[in-house]
């Protein structure tokens, strides 16, 4: 269950047991899917690209798919469908939010890695 004040959903490609999820190309590929599904309305071309509201990213080296919550006030049946299938797949599903990369010249960009 996701609670109501979440912006975004982690689901990663670690299972339940923490083994990784195969195929590797399975987040792609989920995206792949929900590509139509944008804020804008179906548009020609929107198979070219993934929709804000689900978008593949390694995280800590690990894939998931960056679900907005957005996309359940857009498609409540969409966002169903992707959340069954991290749960039909047992993978590891968290709550949080990407933070924006700090603007060039930001002390924060400056900052040198650990």
């Amino acid at each position: 269950m996701v609670s109501p004040s979440a912006k975004e959903v982690f689901i990663q490609g670690l299972t339940r047991s923490g083994k990784p999820f195969r195929p590797s190309d399975w987040a792609e590929r989920l995206s792949g899917v929900m590509s139509p599904f944008h804020p804008a309305g179906r548009m020609p071309g929107a198979h070219l690209g993934y929709s804000p509201w689900c978008i593949p990213k390694v995280i800590n080296g690990v894939k998931c798919v960056v679900l907005n919550t957005a996309l359940r006030d857009y498609d409540p049946m969409a966002w169903d469908f992707v959340l069954g299938f991290a749960r039909d797949n047992e993978l590891q599903v968290v709550e949080a939010c990407l933070l924006p990369d700090p603007a060039p010249g930001h002390p924060a960009s400056d900052a040198p890695a650990p």
